[in-house]
């Protein structure tokens, strides 16, 4: 008998990696010591709640149909370790700047979370419809509520100005349906899309819709979103506070004029041509043209948040997201 089997023969033990319980049986016969240990993974699915509360609205979840959809998404979020870890991580960065955003346009904090489900918190991200940034505005939208949209220029990818435009999409929507939850349906689809369904289907309550599968999953990727960011721990993510994405400092440069070359821009400031790009998402194109003289303001990083610093105390946005 070799040395594994005397030490484990008859022996079981369980061990949990990333919220799975792993079942290990060591038990070994004395005369066959090719015997090896038996491992089999038990998943924790998470529970459902009877309800979940939402930007002020409480949304009973008992009813089969939504306990089950809400189910799809919380167990899916639990699941994704790679996708979740990096909205926690990314949220360090992005939250603070969008929350005092959301509130000085009087939306409610929780649909931060549209933003954390449309693009991972991606600055960069670009769907196959074209949809752009944070979140995900279209061409049209982005024109529509003033944003400039062209080769060079495209404030879709602009954190604040983006921020702000959501907002008001949100906001508008909420002022027709009278609730967040068909507003965020809504940012998804579209009001047109939202009212006519409601009139077709004889319902005013958008839970009640049979909609498109992307659009009736949405708002409950959100709350499983929610739930999940405010209880990481709670769902298997084991997160240090110097693994958060800390924030980067910036100063800034008010521009009028053209810039014919952004590489002798950025250098000029002491940076990179991919540091201006990286801190500067909305700029599309190596140079930023401006015949009408308009204003631009420039972020420049600060040398000093270019780098992770042995020793320096990471900055926790939300204790809820780590374990000291």
């Amino acid at each position: 008998m070799n040395k594994f089997a005397k030490i484990f023969t008859g022996t079981a033990f369980s061990v949990v990696v990333a919220g799975t319980v792993i079942f290990i049986s060591c038990a070994a016969s004395q005369t066959d010591i090719q015997t090896k240990p038996v491992v089999t993974s038990f998943t924790t699915i998470p529970d459902v709640p009877k309800s979940a509360t939402f930007a002020g609205e409480e949304i009973a979840l008992e009813r089969y149909d939504m306990k089950e959809k809400y189910d799809r998404e919380l167990t899916g979020f639990t699941y994704t370790h790679n996708l979740t870890t990096q909205v926690i991580k990314r949220a360090n960065r992005i939250f603070p700047i969008i929350e005092p955003i959301l509130k000085e346009e009087g939306v409610p904090d929780d649909l931060k979370y549209l933003a954390a489900i449309e693009s991972s918190l991606n600055v960069r991200a670009l769907s196959p419809a074209r949809a752009a940034g944070l979140w995900q505005i279209m061409e049209q939208t982005g024109r529509e509520f003033g944003l400039e949209v062209n080769s060079g220029v495209d404030e879709r990818y602009h954190i604040e100005k983006s921020t702000r435009v959501a907002a008001k999409y949100l906001k508008k929507a909420y002022d027709k349906y009278g609730s967040w939850m068909a507003a965020a349906a809504s940012y998804n689809a579209g009001m047109g899309r939202i009212s006519s369904e409601m009139d077709k289907q004889n319902a005013d309550d958008v839970f009640d819709l049979l909609l498109v599968e992307e659009t009736t999953r949405y708002p409950f990727r959100m709350m499983a979103m929610k739930e999940i960011m405010e209880n990481p721990y709670k769902y298997g993510f084991v997160i240090k506070p110097d693994q958060l994405y800390k924030p980067i400092g910036y100063t800034t440069d008010t521009v009028r004029t053209t810039i014919e070359d952004l590489t002798e821009y950025a250098n000029s400031k002491g940076l990179t041509y991919a540091q201006v790009k990286e801190a500067n998402a909305w700029l599309r194109d190596r140079k930023l043209p401006n015949k009408s003289e308009r204003e631009y303001v420039i972020n420049l990083p600060k040398q000093e948040d270019l780098y992770y610093v042995d020793g320096a105390k990471p900055y926790v946005h939300n204790n809820a997201w780590v374990v000291e």
